[in-house]
């Protein structure tokens, strides 16, 4: 049961909009009570702000307040008509690529109608404005720049770093997403390009949590790029020098972390797909000084524990019993192993004993205390040689997956490499042979970097596997034996983090608030989809996930004593954060004398 409705009338006009980028919220009429947006703009002015411009759907009071005779074609539309019309531009579209491109200049002239178009189109459009195409959008992104966007912050702004987030028009902003752009989605280093990452993981804020776009920051912190493609082309449009490392690139950073204490104090800051050491360095240094979370640390982790939690409900077996074999000991997976943790803790095993349930593999083979150097954030799940070691056997130090998973014998078999194929049909049987029903989670992006095809993963294992991927894939069969393919994706779970944190007013996000957002999730997978064997919900509810995980994540920031509101407020407030995009009446008005701000 659905604790929030996907759309309420009362909201559809939410949060803030922007006029002149200047917020306002909706006015009441006192006497019909109806509510409207007061407008001081006119003209143009109107019509080329994404945020207000209705296009062929202003009406003719309208287009008399605001000066929009002649502007327009004389034709009064409504939004049913437009979505038919963006419809079929869009089903004309050669390719994704052009896809993409299309809907972004529908979001740069009427972000209502973008955002709407998604919402109704959920499924369908989700792999075009974010993972696949997005990485694609990245790598090009100085042959297919139309119009600014966002932030980007570089080296030359440390000393001014107040004075560039001062031009930021935005007054009141819920949620930054900042990258550094050096590990895009499985393609790497794309520079500048990696604005299209923040942009993309922003518009999906507002499609699954109903965040506005007026509260929504992207921002690209260009250091440079060892790109050598990107800086020996002549339309690149990032810095052209190598990027930073060390203290120099830390500074920038710190430089922009501080800045946006400032600038804004209460917004939420999410890190994405810096390097795998930066992304644990940067996150440790600034947790505890500003609200901030690392989705491919921290998001992934939830995303992955909710996974566990659900396939326990079909395997019977409690996750403190499971053995984990984690492929891909980057970012993302230590942060699963890291919460995976946490979650046995709550299971009752001590660390040290939750730990010996995980062995990691990452480049250079199994993650054993016996290598001569590891990572800090490697080290807690080294574990000793001799879970690997067999009398007469190679040096432990040098077996492969195939080898790793005949010693260990898991039962459950997690991908982060990037690594595509890496899940042979040798490795999927063993897992077979390990467990009647083997957890394996293959959730590297783009699709193409799968560390298995589902169809060869279910077939490998007669059928037996409880299995999802990080991006979307078909269902496998036909009729009444089609097997739909669960996504663990971790749009299922960011966006309602982030709604939580801004409808709580959280200041920090605790791996406490992490697992009940992971929990809730679980929740949301139905008896009905755990009898055909998927372990996460679908994303045609994503809404109503993300509402749900909000509450959850909102509850343990009060429990754990890190939110600026109470305990019974929280419903009203995250209901009151979500925006359905829709038409509202605008009048117009004068300038207004103050700017309303979010209660916070």
């Amino acid at each position: 049961m659905s604790t929030f409705p996907v759309r309420q009338a009362d909201q559809c006009v939410g949060g803030a909009r922007l006029g002149h980028r200047r917020a306002h919220t909706p006015a009441r009429d006192p006497v019909d009570g109806r509510q409207y947006l007061p407008v001081a703009a006119k003209g143009l002015a109107v019509m080329n702000d994404p945020l207000l411009n209705k296009g062929s759907a202003f009406t003719e009071c309208e287009r008399d307040a605001l000066g929009l005779h002649g502007l327009l074609p004389p034709h009064v539309g409504d939004i049913e008509t437009q979505l038919a019309r963006v419809r079929e531009g869009y089903d004309r579209q050669p390719d994704d690529l052009a896809r993409y491109l299309a809907l972004i200049a529908l979001q740069d002239r009427n972000e209502t109608l973008f955002y709407r178009f998604l919402i109704e189109n959920l499924e369908e459009m989700l792999p075009i404005v974010y993972t696949p195409t997005v990485g694609e959008a990245c790598r090009r992104f100085s042959h297919i720049y139309r119009q600014p966007r966002g932030v980007y912050v570089t080296a030359a702004d440390v000393g001014r770093m107040d004075q560039v987030l001062a031009n930021v028009p935005a007054e009141d902003v819920s949620v930054i997403v900042a990258t550094d752009g050096e590990g895009i989605l499985g393609i790497g280093d794309q520079g500048a390009g990696s604005i299209g990452i923040s942009i993309g993981k922003l518009t999906l804020y507002t499609v699954a949590a109903g965040i506005h776009p007026a509260g929504c920051l992207p921002v690209c912190i260009d250091v440079g790029t060892d790109n050598a493609e990107l800086r020996a082309d002549p339309l690149y449009m990032g810095t052209d020098a190598p990027r930073l490392r060390g203290e120099p690139y830390f500074a920038v950073i710190d430089a922009f972390v501080d800045a946006v204490q400032r600038r804004y104090p209460h917004a939420l800051l999410q890190w994405e797909d810096l390097s795998r050491q930066n992304a644990w360095t940067v996150l440790a240094r600034h947790r505890d000084r500003i609200c901030s979370f690392n989705d491919d640390i921290q998001g992934t982790s939830a995303v992955v524990v909710a996974g566990m939690r659900a396939a326990a409900k079909i395997t019977g077996r409690a996750l403190r019993d499971e053995r984990i074999c984690l492929y891909g000991l980057g970012a993302a997976g230590g942060g699963i192993l890291h919460l995976l943790t946490e979650a046995m803790g709550r299971d009752g095993l001590a660390k040290v004993e939750a730990r010996e349930r995980f062995l990691a593999l990452d480049s250079q083979g199994p993650v054993l205390s016996s290598r001569a150097r590891l990572a800090d954030y490697k080290q807690p799940f080294a574990r000793d040689p001799r879970v690997l070691t067999q009398e007469g056997g190679p040096d432990p130090r040098g077996l492969d997956l195939l080898q790793v998973i005949q010693r260990y014998k898991p039962t459950v078999l997690i991908g982060t490499s990037g690594h595509a194929g890496s899940f042979t049909e040798p490795v999927m049987r063993a897992m077979a042979a390990n467990v009647e029903r083997p957890v394996v989670l293959a959730l590297s992006n783009p699709t193409s970097r799968s560390e298995v095809l589902p169809e060869d993963a279910l077939r490998w294992t007669d059928g037996r596997v409880l299995f999802a991927t990080g991006s979307p894939f078909p269902p496998v069969g036909t009729g009444a034996s089609q097997r739909v393919i669960s996504q663990g994706n971790n749009v299922l779970c960011f966006p309602g983090i982030g709604l939580g944190v801004v409808a709580a007013g959280a200041t920090r996000v605790t791996d406490g608030m992490l697992l009940a957002a992971a929990e809730a999730l679980a929740a949301e997978v139905t008896p009905e989809q755990l009898a055909c064997g998927e372990i996460y919900p679908s994303l045609l509810e994503l809404r109503t996930i993300s509402a749900n995980v909000a509450l959850a994540v909102a509850r343990a920031a009060v429990h754990e004593g890190v939110a600026r509101t109470e305990m019974g407020e929280l419903v009203q407030r995250i209901a009151d954060e979500v925006w359905y995009p829709d038409y509202v009446p605008y009048r117009e008005s004068g300038p207004l004398p103050w700017v309303p701000k979010r209660k916070k």
